[in-house]
């Protein structure tokens, strides 16, 4: 460790770093697990195999990247970290800033677990205590002894020590310590591990949120979500569910051709009472793997919500739908700024003009600096190639962004009117088109996973159509 690092590391001013890499497999078989736990406890009865040695994180590892994204935050609790190496401290100081963590009461104190002794000595145990440390098997159960005088019942404790070992593991747990990760980590690790932490084993669920926006009004955001969620749904065969949250101009019951009962507006006025009944009676339903959450769409009545008015309204929302499209209204505030953040993927919707390039550009480098360990928002370049519209090329636009748009849409008015006027999505009304392939695409892109293949109906299937 050189002078710089260790002088920052002293006074705790840890700057976050750009890139991090994860390796979250266990090359071990359930025969090696089992020998090496014989070897090291010749006296033990316990069957062991390799899932009583795999941490919270390497288990949550073995989910497919979606599915972590897809991870809801972590709840609102304290957590005091402290750390005796300066490596390790900048991975918790990353972890804290992520946006699962935007919850959470975090600090991070340099020092060992004599350091962790001292304050739960002279303050109120946090929820979660982690502690990062190089001390040795017994050294460090000598000082656990000590700090489980100091620490409350109730609080969990997660150690990052420096032994692979798999006696040394099962003691920890028998002392009741939470989680045991061996250096060294990166910070989604770190984030993996906290959850399954408090993971609830009676509501485990939680659907991927995808928060679409356009760069200005106009730009055609709202018809990207809705045939967004209706590919998911139909082609995808997910269940998925839309929720209209521009709340005096939303357009998805216009869209779908539909005229709801009840309004995404009564939720977000009354967010205690949103719950599974709650929503069977407020969704309306386009098919069977679609439902939507209208907004109200009338300016009858000025509606004041909070941000988590919205923000509880969501997460009950993602806890009963596998996805859930945010059409968010092009306006800045807490509220929009919140949902943003906290969805698992991004989807701006611009134009090639100059102030839809502006905005785009504002909004990635905000993202961006509030979500450092995620993926950049995708983007979609729409009606492109509008006749006698001056534009901005796709190269000069790529190169101002420094981000390639993942879609570019091109200007056809007469599809997407007549789809509008219809009720239908693009898919329905053109589904051989490009636009539709383009569309298609970005939804794998999204998700992580290619549509069903459709098998393509033989001249026996086709027969009864040729007969009429």
């Amino acid at each position: 460790m050189n002078a710089q690092t260790q002088d920052a590391w002293n006074t705790a001013e840890l700057e976050p770093r750009e890139t991090f890499t994860t390796d979250d497999t266990l090359a071990y078989s359930d025969d090696d697990f089992e020998a090496l736990a014989l070897e090291l406890d010749a006296d033990a009865e316990t069957h062991v195999t390799s899932a009583d040695f795999v941490s919270a994180e390497v288990r949550m590892a073995a989910l497919e990247p979606e599915d972590f994204a897809a991870a809801p935050p972590i709840p609102r609790i304290r957590i005091h970290a402290v750390s005796e190496r300066a490596e390790l401290g900048a991975v918790l100081q990353q972890a804290s800033q992520d946006r699962r963590m935007s919850r959470v009461e975090f600090v991070l104190q340099p020092g060992g677990v004599d350091a962790a002794i001292a304050h739960c000595a002279s303050n109120s145990s946090p929820d979660l205590l982690i502690l990062d440390t190089a001390a040795g098997q017994r050294e460090l159960l000598e000082k656990l002894d000590r700090l489980a005088e100091h620490v409350d019942p109730g609080t969990k404790v997660l150690i990052i020590g420096a032994s692979n070992d798999i006696g040394f593991y099962r003691e920890l747990m028998r002392r009741g310590i939470s989680e045991y990760l061996v250096a060294p980590q990166q910070p989604l690790g770190l984030i993996r591990s906290i959850a399954a932490l408090y993971a609830n084993p009676e509501r485990p669920f939680a659907g991927k949120v995808i928060a679409c926006v356009g760069a200005k009004g106009g730009v055609g955001s709202s018809t990207i979500a809705h045939n967004l969620a209706w590919l998911l749904a139909e082609r995808f065969e997910a269940n998925t569910t839309i929720i209209d949250l521009d709340l005096p101009f939303g357009t998805a019951a216009l869209d779908f051709n539909q005229e709801p009962q009840q309004t995404v507006a009564e939720a977000l006025m009354s967010p205690d009472r949103v719950d599974e009944v709650f929503l069977d009676r407020s969704l309306t339903r386009q098919t069977d793997r679609l439902l939507l959450f209208c907004a109200p769409g009338s300016i009858d009545k000025d509606l004041d919500v909070g941000p988590e008015a919205y923000e509880a309204v969501i997460d009950t929302v993602r806890r009963t739908s596998p996805y859930v499209v945010l059409d968010l209204p092009h306006l800045w505030s807490p509220w929009v700024r919140d949902a943003l953040v906290g969805a698992d993927e991004i989807v701006i919707v611009a134009t090639p003009e100059l102030a839809s390039l502006r905005n785009t550009k504002n909004l990635l480098d905000r993202i961006k600096a509030a979500r450092p360990l995620d993926a950049s928002p995708s983007i979609v370049l729409n009606m492109t190639g509008m006749p006698k519209r001056p534009e901005i090329p796709l190269k000069d636009f790529a190169d101002a962004l420094g981000v390639t748009p993942e879609t570019v849409l091109p200007f056809e008015p007469h599809v997407f009117g007549t789809a509008a006027n219809n009720g239908q999505m693009i898919p329905e009304l053109a589904p051989g088109s490009k636009i539709t392939a383009s569309l298609e695409a970005l939804a794998a892109s999204l998700v992580g996973r290619e549509p069903p293949v459709r098998k393509k109906p033989s001249l026996f299937d086709r027969l009864p159509l040729m007969k009429r």
